[in-house]
């Protein structure tokens, strides 16, 4: 079989598209089409998989039937069915065109399009408004806020009250960017990573056109698309803010660092024990907060000095006496101890580099232990 890909474009992450086609095509329920149908709609751009998708038939023509190539529906170009079709749409996910946006239209090549309000750009908000209106459309809210019916007239969650709840501020909703200050904005970039919630299935209700209902909530998929689709409004908008994927700050504004400190965050917590990765988590959270402060990143590094304080003796036995100057840093600077005696009279960009220096040898003794455990 040798699927065509060129029609195709995808708009989700190709693992996280990947990851839920796998799970809809281990589903042996008969609505299994149905939940394929929807993860199409959704992952990719336009109708033409879901149209290619549905002129499939259900099951593989015999082996042994001659008139099989001529059978209404089968495909007689790949010979497949729906699942087959699909299986191999899912195996080579890594190989589809990413969606792309339109080229910019004349009022954004002539500058016209942004006007700022305080240090956050006000397009940003309004672009907001629609990422959340775009969730809303999907069922994503649904969950959270509760879904009209023509056949139940049980009342629906005040959702204005769902999100004082959490953010303390009331009438929030329906979103009105324009009246936002840049910490109401920041908290519901918050609040709704930890509302949004992706239905897989969907049933349509005919009666009285009343809609499609949704149904079999997961928040993981919907957060990983909610981070993607924020994270990249914020760096078009140049706020150096980005909602984080993991550790103990998951779905909070977090600085931005290049690939290469995220990728060893990343690392760090993955491969390390629990206990550890509990203590990494915490220092990562305290330090790369938004509301981060020097004492904040001094306790940081102090949880990170005390990790290395237990591994001294591996770190001794493979740099030798070196290992003392990774622990003089954290002694006779203005960190762990406090004395008088202590340099202090450093610019607080060193709390940075001994930050990320004491991760980067946690996650190097995290590979020692490993490669000790393996030898």
């Amino acid at each position: 079989m040798s699927l065509d890909l060129s029609n195709y474009e995808l708009r989700w992450p190709a693992p996280l598209f990947a990851s839920e086609g796998e799970r809809v095509l281990r589903s042996s329920h008969r609505s299994w089409e149905e939940q394929a149908v929807w993860l199409l709609t959704e992952a990719l751009a336009g109708t033409t998989a879901v149209a290619d998708f549905e002129d499939l038939p259900n099951h593989p023509a015999p082996s042994d039937d001659p008139w099989a190539s001529t059978t209404p529906g089968w495909d007689t170009r790949h010979g497949m069915d729906k699942r087959d079709w699909l299986t191999e749409l899912v195996n080579r996910a890594s190989e589809l065109r990413r969606a792309a946006e339109p080229q910019p239209y004349w009022p954004q090549r002539q500058g016209r399009g942004l006007s700022c309000d305080g240090s956050t750009p006000r397009d940003a908000r309004r672009d907001f408004e629609r990422i959340i209106s775009d969730f809303a459309d999907s069922g994503y809210l649904v969950e959270v806020f509760g879904e009209e019916c023509v056949d139940d007239s049980s009342e629906l969650p005040d959702a204005s009250r769902v999100i004082e709840r959490r953010l303390g501020i009331p009438d929030l909703w329906p979103l009105a960017p324009t009246t936002w200050d840049e910490d109401t904005f920041f908290g519901l970039i918050e609040v709704f990573h930890d509302l949004v919630s992706r239905p897989r299935t969907r049933h349509y209700h005919s009666y009285s056109m009343c809609g499609w209902h949704h149904s079999e909530f997961h928040n993981r998929p919907a957060r990983i698309l909610y981070r993607g689709k924020v994270n990249e409004l914020l760096r078009e908008a140049g706020v150096e803010y980005e909602l984080a994927a993991e550790g103990e700050d998951l779905g909070r504004l977090v600085a931005v660092t290049d690939d290469a400190r995220s990728a060893l965050v990343h690392r760090a917590l993955a491969e390390s024990a629990p206990d550890i990765t509990t203590r990494v988590r915490h220092a990562v959270a305290l330090f790369r907060g938004r509301d981060t402060t020097v004492e904040s990143k001094r306790s940081a590094i102090v949880t990170l000095a005390g990790i290395l304080e237990e591994r001294r003796a591996l770190l001794k036995d493979k740099l030798g006496k070196d290992e003392g100057a990774l622990f003089e840093i954290a002694n006779r600077y203005d960190l762990r101890h406090r004395k008088a005696d202590q340099r202090g009279d450093y610019d607080k960009a060193f709390l940075d580099w001994i930050f990320w220096w004491y991760l980067g040898t946690v996650e190097l003794s995290n590979r020692l232990i490993a490669s000790r455990a393996a030898g």
